[in-house]
């Protein structure tokens, strides 16, 4: 069933206009906006840890919430399934990556976004970035534009918001599990 759906989604345009948009600091008018960050520690070993975390999906909370295919690459074009186990039932949310974040410049960041499909129960984006600035900070920051698409999360917005937090409270707590011992 992922499969078939994936397949499907290949196909299928961005759900929304603005592609790449998290990529810049300004916010989007029209949709929700939100940007979380928590830092990780300092230094070359926890930002490297962080970076090699990320590249594995382990920011996505354990039981709820994962990507199909499991150990996808996160390259430009790269069709993904975000699933979401909610209310007893899985939902199939299409998305592909949008632009990756190479790692370079004085402060160093890493990571990727993903935009929605039109197979998705939000409309929108989120970056998944690890920035290692030049004081020696490493910050784990989740970034995102959205608005509800599918109708049951227009009718249930606050319980999709509920389950938009904790996403984001989870996969903070996932990435500062990651790099526990090497955090200063």
């Amino acid at each position: 069933m992922v499969q078939f759906f994936l397949k499907n989604q290949a196909k299928a345009s961005f759900a929304y206009p603005e592609v790449g948009a998290t990529n810049s600091d300004q916010p989007l008018p029209n949709y929700i906006n939100d940007r979380n960050r928590v830092l990780l520690g300092k230094g070359e070993a926890v930002y490297l840890t962080a970076c090699d975390a990320l590249r594995q999906w382990k920011m996505f909370p354990g039981g709820w919430a994962w990507i199909e295919p499991k150990g996808a690459p996160q390259q430009v074009g790269q069709t993904l399934a975000m699933v979401a186990r909610v209310v007893g039932m899985h939902w199939l949310n299409g998305c592909r990556i949008v632009y990756t974040l190479d790692g370079t410049g004085p402060d160093r960041r890493f990571g990727f976004a993903y935009g929605t499909l039109p197979d998705h129960a939000e409309c929108g984006e989120e970056r998944f970035s690890i920035e290692w600035l030049a004081d020696d900070s490493v910050w784990y920051d989740l970034k995102a534009f959205s608005q509800p698409r599918h109708w049951l999360t227009k009718l249930f917005n606050p319980v999709a918001r509920w389950y938009q937090r904790r996403f984001v409270q989870e996969s903070l707590r996932k990435m500062k599990m990651e790099v526990g011992g090497l955090r200063n």
